[in-house]
């Protein structure tokens, strides 16, 4: 696989953080757009994937590619696109992880919008495309595992979206075996189950 530099990976991440998001007219009025940035890329995976899936984008119908989006990571929890969820499922420690991701938002001058949790992986590639590429490459990292099983979750469903987050897996290299042991892991034991919702987050937040 050819390493990409900064310029490239930025460009990668910017164009996986549209094609992650809900299939809107940022997809569609900036298709053009979005394919010459990928054809720009190196020759390799990252490059293939991405342009694959937005030729199916081209091809396919916008109302069932919407309808395959919510579906897919709305309704189906093994699909998930919140990355904290993975290691932490719904429960208090996952309300400290998102803390990790806000402040590393915040010390890269990165607001989030109203409502918007930072651990949403089109929002974290978004992050490195504005210019935070070791914090966002950080953040991956560090949830490598859950990013994985997100993969391979989308394989399972047949779903185009899974080229992506595989594109997205691609801009980090190899895994590690730790981080291959650790995706492992999840898959055997699945997320925590406490059921407490994202209240603990909401507290410590307004604390601060």
């Amino acid at each position: 696989m050819t390493a990409l530099d900064e310029g490239a990976l930025r460009t990668a991440h910017m164009v996986a953080s549209v094609l992650l998001g809900y299939p809107d007219e940022r997809l569609y009025g900036g298709h053009e757009v979005l394919a010459g940035a990928v054809a720009g890329l190196p020759e390799g995976e990252v490059r293939t994937r991405l342009a694959a899936f937005l030729e199916h984008a081209r091809a396919a119908d916008r109302v069932e590619l919407a309808a395959h989006y919510v579906a897919t990571f709305d309704l189906k929890r093994r699909c998930c696109p919140y990355l904290t969820y993975y290691a932490y499922g719904d429960t208090r420690k996952r309300g400290a992880a998102l803390l990790r991701f806000k402040h590393a938002f915040r010390s890269a001058g990165f607001e989030l919008a109203d409502g918007e949790l930072p651990d949403h992986l089109a929002v974290v590639c978004e992050l490195s495309a504005r210019g935070a590429v070791r914090e966002a490459r950080r953040l991956l990292q560090e949830n490598r595992a859950g990013v994985e099983l997100l993969r391979r979750a989308l394989e399972a469903e047949h779903s185009p979206y899974a080229g992506v987050v595989a594109a997205v897996l691609a801009t980090l290299g190899p895994a590690s075996p730790r981080e291959q042991e650790a995706a492992l892991r999840l898959a055997s034991q699945g997320p925590p189950a406490e059921e407490v919702g994202l209240e603990p987050y909401a507290v410590m937040e307004a604390s601060r």
